[in-house]
């Protein structure tokens, strides 16, 4: 089974500082967002990964690659914990561009070819996970159980009216996404978030969906605009092919910047060197 990371996207509500570092490097602690990503599906036994980048996320291709300039300088100096935290990360990379913003569903179409008849993971950098099992396993796990592609879900308390919010039947199967709904309207407090398992079964529709996305921008004189996964996801739920799995552990979103702080306090706390940072300013 392959990881596939959607990494293409700007980044503009994380601006200035996505300006120039991709949004998947920026650091939480010591560690940027992607290598959670990559360690989680590693844990998970996922050793091959397609990221879907761009022409600006050069940046991201010298991350999987080694610094041999850095490991010279770190040998001579005896820095062995530090050649350890360099080293390129132990799985099989490949990536594909994205040539333009054209939607999810637009990116996962690039991977179609290379995920070949075998289900995958998909990842999107702003939802990272922690805790045991790795997200990308229980989802796995789930598949093993069902046979049917695999949504990641959260039961919000608050608001959920910003989400995908899940209609689940009462044998678990996701009968459909409700986007952003009105507060009252909601179908439950479950939302969708940032990993799916998906049957081969699913690209099948995504390519289906795709033509007829641009028959309609023929069809009225206009660019397509962008395309989502929704429609293959919706013919899956239609079937009885989809299910979800409430995960466990904490989920961390980084999609925005008050996101993004929660998660680095969050991994500050954990983390035994820079927790009495935490504990002086909670103090001041």
């Amino acid at each position: 089974m392959k990881g596939i990371l959607i990494a293409a996207g700007y980044g503009t509500r994380c601006l200035p500082a996505t300006k120039t570092v991709p949004k998947e490097l920026l650091p939480v602690g010591c560690v940027p967002a992607i290598q959670f990503l990559v360690d989680e599906l590693q844990k998970s036994g996922i050793t091959e990964l397609i990221v879907v980048s761009s022409r600006r996320k050069k940046a991201l291709e010298d991350y999987f690659d080694r610094e041999i300039e850095l490991e010279s300088v770190l040998t001579a100096d005896g820095k062995t914990e530090a050649l350890e935290k360099i080293a390129p990360p132990p799985v099989r990379v490949v990536f594909v561009r994205q040539e333009r913003m054209m939607g999810t569903g637009h990116a996962l179409l690039q991977v179609k070819d290379l995920v070949g008849d075998e289900p995958c993971v998909v990842a999107y950098p702003d939802d990272l996970h922690i805790g045991e099992p790795p997200l990308a396993l229980q989802l796995i796990r789930e598949y093993e159980k069902t046979g049917c592609s695999v949504l990641a879900s959260v039961e919000e308390e608050g608001d959920v009216s910003r989400y995908g919010v899940l209609d689940v039947a009462a044998d678990g199967k996701v009968r459909a996404i409700v986007e952003k709904p009105a507060p009252g309207t909601e179908p439950g407090r479950e939302i969708s978030v940032g990993r799916f398992l998906l049957t081969p079964e699913f690209f099948s529709f995504l390519e289906e969906g795709w033509h007829l996305h641009l028959e309609a921008a023929r069809a009225a004189g206009r660019e397509p605009g962008e395309y989502y996964h929704v429609y293959a996801l919706n013919k899956l739920m239609a079937a009885g092919k989809v299910v979800r799995k409430i995960i466990g552990g904490v989920r961390l979103d980084t999609g925005d910047p008050a996101g993004y702080l929660d998660a680095v306090l969050r991994c500050a706390w954990l983390d035994p060197e820079l927790r009495p940072v935490l504990e002086r300013w909670k103090n001041t």
